[in-house]
């Protein structure tokens, strides 16, 4: 089984601690393996063992802070 990379826009980031705030709160869902959050951009790519649900992304990044505005 193949990992699944989805690239969401985040809108708020916009230094290091940022982009560690988003990574912890996505990092502490279940099948997630991987994540980059890039202030400059926007936008944090995950990488999971399946396929994500939008809203569970949506809430992790919200309690971190920011605001997940849809997929990049």
């Amino acid at each position: 089984m193949s990992d699944s990379t989805t690239v969401y826009q985040v809108t708020g980031m916009t230094c290091g601690h940022c982009e560690s705030a988003v990574t912890e709160e996505i990092s502490a869902l279940a099948g997630v393996t991987s994540v980059k959050a890039v202030a400059a951009t926007g936008r944090v790519t995950v990488t999971a063992a399946a396929p994500l649900d939008d809203e569970a992304i949506r809430a992790a990044v919200d309690e971190a802070g920011y605001e997940l505005t849809g997929r990049a």
